[in-house]
């Protein structure tokens, strides 16, 4: 009974025993520990330097689709890949206005909804011009939608959006490269050789990763849904606000369910519109990213193989080494499976030093990786599963390439060992 009780602090006592053992080899073959874990170290900070990154870049993207709004539901025209209308023309596939008139009574998860259409056209104040502006339609409750404060002026009205004044809101760098007066709410721009009145100056749109991927500065020009729709009828896309983010999936099932019924689809018929929540295509991006991670992570992984066999080799070396000093265990008492578990747990130590080495030298990479001009990575750090993955893939690399210098240790006939000069 009282072996029993005994056993597990014997177990631990042995393996503090083991460990400083393997701990003094290490420190007595300083050089050739180093050189050995080399290929564990470089593997484990390319591992750790890649999560890192992507971690960052997972992480600047997914501030980014919050700064949208998670309660946020887009909704835009879909030519259907079947069914009746899989070869309908575009004007019977493209919404219109009408259908989103009863959206909000209909759809009670709905706080608030805008239509939406940009374009790009040339705005111009006297002799001064910006060729390509981007001049975006929407309805009144677009700046409550977008969390876009009015920083002079007034929003739009009710007024403005149902009788399609020629009115705008711009934002500073459009007011500042025309060259405006600070306070220029009131100022006549013309845009697409139309006079437009400035009614109210907005902060600019947030800072977002993926927001101009195409290079260069964005002017924006707000105008009325109606001021452009009336004339061009273009195709058009509709943003919905839930009334929290809780029910934007509710939000998300009513308008489908509405917007079937407003466009007379039949049961079992494809959509001809597209209901996309940025919740779902949060959990879509995460699951990419998380295979992007693991392949990633894995291809570089593999110079934690090279590093493993390095491992083994040097292990038998100290097999070969040590011929003796395993004969004299032996001969003194100790067991085989002694002998194993202490050549075993030298290749663990061995590569799980080089695995803490590894990390180190992951997070200093990391932090180079931050300082990156304009590569959006300041947010990019090693995860704790990363760490913790780390150590565990080191300690298994030494078990796993560790077995072999053990058995053929622990196999040593002492007598034999004792004649090894």
């Amino acid at each position: 009974m009282k072996k029993l009780l005994f056993l597990p602090i014997r177990l631990v006592l042995m393996a503090i025993q083991n460990v400083c053992v393997a701990l003094g080899q290490i420190w007595s073959n300083k050089v050739r520990s180093m050189l050995t874990t080399l290929g564990i170290i470089i593997g484990i900070a390319s591992v750790s330097g890649v999560i890192g990154s992507l971690s960052g870049l997972k992480a600047k993207i997914i501030t980014d689709f919050e700064s949208f709004g998670l309660n946020n539901i887009y909704i835009s025209p879909r030519q259907p890949d079947s069914g009746p209308l899989k070869h309908a023309s575009p004007e019977l596939i493209k919404f219109k206005p009408e259908e989103f008139e009863d959206l909000q009574a209909h759809c009670p998860s709905v706080k608030q909804m805008t239509r939406m259409s940009s374009f790009d056209a040339p705005v111009s104040r006297g002799e001064r011009s910006i060729e390509n502006a981007t001049i975006t339609c929407v309805d009144a409750a677009w700046i409550k939608i977008e969390s876009r404060d009015v920083l002079q002026g007034r929003p739009f009205s009710l007024i403005d959006e149902t009788q399609g004044r020629r009115v705008c809101l711009i934002d500073e760098k459009t007011r500042d490269k025309l060259n405006l007066d600070k306070e220029c709410v009131g100022s006549l721009i013309s845009i697409d050789n139309f006079n437009y009145r400035i009614v109210g100056l907005i902060e600019g749109a947030p800072d977002r990763a993926f927001a101009n991927m195409g290079g260069g500065e964005t002017f924006e020009v707000i105008i009325p849904f109606w001021s452009y729709y009336q004339e061009a009828k273009p195709w058009f896309s509709v943003i919905a606000a839930s009334k929290t983010p809780e029910l934007a999936a509710d939000a998300q099932s009513e308008i489908t369910f509405y917007l079937r019924r407003t466009r007379n689809q039949r049961p079992g018929d494809p959509d001809t519109f597209r209901v996309d929540t940025v919740g779902g295509e949060l959990e879509q991006f995460d699951k990419i990213m998380g295979t992007i991670t693991a392949v990633a992570g894995g291809i570089v992984g593999v110079s934690l193989l090279v590093g493993g066999i390095g491992i083994m080799n040097i292990m038998l070396v100290s097999v070969a080494e040590r011929t003796r000093e395993i004969g004299l265990r032996k001969a003194v008492g100790a067991k085989g499976s002694d002998i194993l578990m202490q050549f075993l747990t030298e290749s663990v130590v061995l590569c799980f030093v080089g695995g803490i080495a590894g990390i180190g030298l992951g997070y200093l990479i990391t932090l180079a990786i931050r300082q990156i001009p304009n590569a959006n990575l300041d947010q990019a750090y090693i995860p704790g599963w990363a760490i913790m993955m780390s150590l565990a893939f080191s300690a298994g690399v030494g078990i796993f390439f560790g077995v072999f210098p053990a058995f053929k240790a622990a196999r040593l006939n002492p007598i034999e060992a004792l004649r090894n000069e």
